[in-house]
């Protein structure tokens, strides 16, 4: 429960800065015309509803399994963000290029873009806090891998997700103020719109990369090779097993992993020891991987009556 909270911590923080920055873009695009902040501020709103999403997902996951789901809710949370990846193409991508071409077709010059500055300003103070509580909540699970790797290897979208929105969000106020600043020092109206839809590609893109990681969650991926191997290491440290079968496993949340493992004992155990030597070999697998809640093992000694299932 302490990840969960974890979590949602980061999740609260994103959206209380995304609304306040929201409000503040659209200021600014009313008062000064710009397409780029309008851009901006639509990006920000849907951040905010984005993280409504996954909050409601992580409520959903923590429901305890039932009679009709019996290994639980925790596949909720990567629904939901699926969910929120489509809103940021369709809704922030979209929106975000639609409005930038419209303002290159019908081009209208600036007012004073002070205000442009100012809420720019406020906003990347208020996304480098909320880019710090995803970042330092990340980096809890990320050990010794790098950046990239790490977060393609992530299985928490209520951080991932978050992570990726708040980068977005910076790289998408850099390209806003760039075009501002150089619309005004050029005397180019058409650079405006063209920061928008840069903006609108790099939602595009942020999208389309959750959807690819959300989507091998959610259709059922297994533990990464280096797991694997742990796994098949510590069956094979089990002195009572003879042989192992490559491991099946799925995640069924962000903390919550299956396996099943099909074992192969010295054919000179009895039943009893074959029995002692699941629970130890459970327990040493829960030691080092405690991601996986419910562990299968299916044990049989060479001779095929003696199959047994724990």
């Amino acid at each position: 429960m302490a990840g969960t909270s974890s979590s949602k911590l980061v999740v609260y923080g994103a959206i209380g800065a995304n609304l306040a920055i929201a409000v503040a873009k659209f200021v600014a695009a009313f008062f000064t015309g710009s397409s780029a902040m309008l851009s901006e501020g639509i990006h920000s709103m849907v951040d905010s509803g984005n993280g409504v999403l996954i909050l409601w997902g992580l409520k959903r996951a923590e429901q305890p399994a039932d009679a009709t789901h019996p290994f639980g809710y925790g596949k909720e949370l990567y629904f939901w963000t699926v969910i929120v990846a489509v809103l940021i193409f369709a809704v922030g991508g979209g929106m975000s290029l639609y409005k930038g071409w419209q303002h290159i077709q019908a081009p209208t010059p600036l007012s004073d873009p002070t205000w442009n500055y100012w809420v720019l300003g406020l906003s990347v103070a208020f996304e480098c806090i909320a880019c710090f509580l995803a970042f330092r909540e990340f980096n809890k699970t990320r050990g010794d891998a790098g950046f990239w790797r790490a977060l393609r290897a992530s299985r928490d979208p209520a951080v991932y997700a978050i992570l990726l929105e708040d980068l977005a969000a910076l790289v998408g106020l850099v390209i806003a103020l760039a075009g501002v600043f150089f619309g005004h020092l050029l005397g180019n109206v058409y650079l405006d719109g063209a920061a928008s839809m840069a903006i609108g590609v790099l939602l595009i893109g942020m999208a389309v990369f959750m959807l690819k990681e959300t989507r091998g969650l959610l259709v059922g991926e297994g533990v990464d090779a280096t797991t694997l191997a742990s796994l098949q290491a510590l069956a094979a440290a089990e002195p009572a097993v003879a042989g192992i079968q490559p491991p099946l496993s799925m995640y069924l949340g962000p903390q919550d992993a299956f396996l099943a493992l099909d074992v192969r004992f010295r054919k000179d155990l009895s039943a009893q020891q074959m029995e002692d030597a699941v629970l130890h070999l459970e327990r040493a697998i829960r030691a080092k991987h405690p991601e996986f809640k419910r562990i299968f093992v299916e044990a049989e000694s060479f001779a095929p009556e003696h199959r047994t299932a724990s």
